[in-house]
């Protein structure tokens, strides 16, 4: 097989955290602001760390919006799941033999919250989180710090997310890139290796090589 490896963004490739997320973040600025953002101007946020969104944002406090964005976040955990299909092909993946692996923005400790309780954790056998890295997303560092964690090579590597930040990431760590199509929020296409339509995609993919 070419990868032993395959990695995988959460947000918006593993799991639907969108409403989630933007609508946490809706009301944490309107909170801080006394205004209410639009839900379209929010969607950049998707992808990148919390604490860079709300830089964007110019939120003046950011220790503070972080803990508010934390606190209205749970009030949406319920509306969280895995995509249809992700957890038949992590368990085929997994099967077959292929190391999985994870690289997220998001912190450790929301990692713990939104993704560990869905029972998905098991699959994979190094996580890179925003805490592991100084520098995040589109940089290549929270790559880097998995192959290093993982004792990868980027020739046997590949990466699968749904957002423009994860295909800089990866190109620039020389990592092949899948784009999850059921999860991305890209206007216009972009140049990955692979596309995959479903998480089947990759599981016939990569379970028939």
């Amino acid at each position: 097989m070419k990868y032993k490896y395959i990695v995988f963004d959460i947000d918006g490739t593993l799991i639907d955290t969108e409403y989630a997320v933007i609508h946490s973040l809706i009301k944490t600025i309107t909170e801080i602001t006394g205004n209410t953002p639009q839900y379209a101007n929010l969607k950049f946020a998707l992808g990148i760390t919390g604490r860079n969104a709300l830089k964007l944002l110019k939120v003046p406090n950011i220790d503070e919006g972080l803990r508010l964005w934390d606190i209205n976040m749970k009030l949406y955990q319920h509306t969280i799941q895995p995509f249809q299909g992700i957890k038949e092909c992590l368990e085929s993946l997994f099967t077959k033999g292929y190391n999985l692996g994870i690289v997220t923005s998001k912190r450790y400790m929301e990692y713990c919250a939104d993704f560990k309780p869905l029972g998905l954790a098991k699959y994979f056998t190094t996580v890179v989180c925003a805490d592991d890295t100084v520098e995040h997303k589109p940089n290549a560092a929270p790559l880097l710090a998995y192959l290093a964690k993982a004792n990868a090579s980027p020739q046997n590597t590949i990466y699968i997310g749904d957002s423009i930040y994860d295909i800089q990431c990866a190109t620039n760590a020389g990592i092949d890139f899948g784009l999850a199509l059921w999860g991305n929020n890209i206007s216009n296409p972009i140049q990955a290796n692979y596309y995959f339509k479903t998480p089947n995609d990759i599981t016939t993919k990569f379970t028939h090589e």
